[in-house]
């Protein structure tokens, strides 16, 4: 059975789709079958309709069908699986698939480093709130074990992996917050910095970097929001200052 589904109740009827009438089939089909998921008439590790199925139902071609299936599976909201117990089922929730829209949207330009860092400083402040209220000390000591291994990493001048640690901290921070919302956009808005910060950072290090973290660390420990969210942000503007040069407190 195909990525963990669980069977469908027997007296749970499966989903029926009307015909439709646009000319533009395929995004109408996709649109239907995310309203299902919507009203939970269908639900992860469900198996649609076959193919042939779904066009009666919709009464559209199978072309169509198949376009729409493509564009689902694209989009991470089915999984197709060959064989004879194949067919397209409903996947489990998948977070990346955000980090992924948008890291497109940076490359083709439509999303600015500006407005990046702008929501990383918001959304960040926010976390911050929420990790003072809701941190415990093992949670702390894991962030502090974090800006040892940066350091050391800094220490033997060991750029990739660095990179790799100072943005695992932005994660380690949010999932101090336990919101599992919150970890899932800042998690996102680190990986899609990530490359940017790998290439342009050209392998220099933010000075002062280490140093900050131990204090805004100090801040979290003693439960003071408004320190903490000012030192991280002081962080993250100095970062995009590293990044595409400019007054960091363009920003603000």
């Amino acid at each position: 059975m195909g990525i963990n589904q669980q069977p469908r109740a027997d007296d749970r009827p499966g989903p029926a789709f009307a015909p439709i009438r646009t000319s533009r089939v395929f995004e109408e089909i996709c649109d239907r079958i995310r309203d299902q998921l919507s009203t939970g008439a269908l639900k992860p590790g469900d198996k649609l309709p076959a193919e042939r199925e779904l066009a009666k139902q919709f009464g559209v071609g199978r072309n169509a069908v198949r376009e729409a299936l493509r564009s689902l599976e694209n989009a991470g909201v089915i999984i197709l699986e060959k064989g004879a117990k194949g067919g397209a089922f409903i996947r489990q929730g998948n977070p990346s698939a955000i980090t992924l829209v948008m890291s497109d949207l940076m490359h083709l330009g439509s999303i600015s480093m500006e407005e990046l860092t702008e929501a990383r400083v918001f959304i960040l402040e926010f976390v911050v709130l929420l990790a003072c209220q809701r941190a415990t000390d093992e949670d702390f000591d894991i962030l502090e074990e974090n800006i040892d291994r940066t350091e050391d990493l800094t220490r033997r001048k060991l750029f990739v992996e660095r990179v790799e640690a100072t943005a695992q901290f932005y994660k380690l921070l949010a999932k101090a917050t336990r919101n599992r919302v919150v970890s899932m956009i800042v998690n996102a808005l680190t990986d899609i910095l990530r490359p940017f910060v790998r290439s342009g950072g050209g392998g220099k290090t933010l000075e002062g970097l280490i140093e900050s973290r131990r204090r805004l660390l100090e801040h979290l420990r003693a439960r003071q929001p408004d320190k903490a969210a000012r030192e991280l942000t002081e962080q993250l503007t100095a970062l995009h200052h590293l990044l595409v040069g400019g007054r960091a407190s363009d920003l603000r």
